[in-house]
């Protein structure tokens, strides 16, 4: 994956004392079932197939929850049935397309995809390759903005894949450019593993940021994440508006365009 701008390659990992508050994970576990009375006033959604691609070393396990959230509140949600995480390997990218097309022939509707961390950069790669067949891409604390680097977590995926993250290319080049279609970051500025600024999207009619108080490691379940999650796939196919922050809302979530 190639990256332009000098400010990219210098961007830095998240600090030490970042990575350490990882923890917080568990308690933002057992907030997303405290809070699940809240979360369910959430608009809902209208059955339409939502892939959930999971992060590195993870599997379908690790988006029970969501997808189950998902589920009960209207919507038809999948996960990627392709095992554990471990990189862009040989086949992975046909494999995720095929699943696709099985979730578009069965459903005869376009496919919204909710990708996690290393997910989401999937996701939005997806959307690209297969565009009239994708409703909107979601990415949960997904560096898709900055070099591969910029993360507590390359060491990590370099032994997972068996490839460099400077000279394996994830899928193609220009991974900042947002796909052409309904497409949100959702972000925490105390993300411990993913530098935050590499998780912005640059502003656009159909991009945007949603920025949550949280860790990396939750947010797949943190209560606003979920939240907004829900928010996103319930917007009406062709009228797509940004996330509304008025009210309650501002509470929770963050001005992300705050300096």
């Amino acid at each position: 994956m190639h990256f332009s701008g000098e400010t990219i390659y210098t961007l830095p990992p998240p600090s030490k004392t970042l990575m350490l508050m990882e923890g917080r994970a568990l308690s933002e576990f057992g907030a997303f079932w405290m809070l699940r009375p809240w979360l369910s006033m959430a608009p809902r959604g209208d059955g339409h197939p939502v892939l959930v691609l999971p992060g590195l070393l993870a599997d379908d396990s690790s988006t029970d929850s969501l997808r189950g959230f998902l589920n009960s509140h209207g919507y038809s949600a999948y996960g990627w049935q392709l095992g554990r995480n471990l990189g862009l390997r040989d086949g992975i990218e046909k494999n995720m397309l095929a699943v696709i097309d099985r979730l578009f022939e069965h459903h005869g509707r376009n496919v919204s995809l909710v990708g996690w961390s290393l997910g989401g950069l999937y996701a939005r790669q997806l959307a690209k390759l297969v565009p009239d067949k994708i409703r909107c891409s979601i990415s949960l604390g997904s560096p898709f903005a900055g070099s591969p680097k910029a993360t507590n977590a390359w060491r990590v995926y370099e032994l997972a894949s068996g490839h460099s993250v400077e000279e394996h290319n994830l899928m193609s080049d220009g991974l900042a450019e947002a796909p052409p279609l309904p497409t949100t970051s959702i972000f925490s500025r105390t993300d411990g593993i993913c530098a935050w600024q590499a998780c912005l999207n640059e502003e656009a009619d159909q991009a945007e940021n949603i920025e949550v108080y949280g860790s990396h490691c939750g947010l797949g379940h943190h209560p606003a994440a979920v939240y907004a999650v829900a928010d996103r796939l319930a917007q009406p196919e062709g009228a797509w508006k940004k996330f509304d922050r008025s009210g309650w809302r501002g509470l929770a979530f963050p001005d992300s365009r705050r300096d």
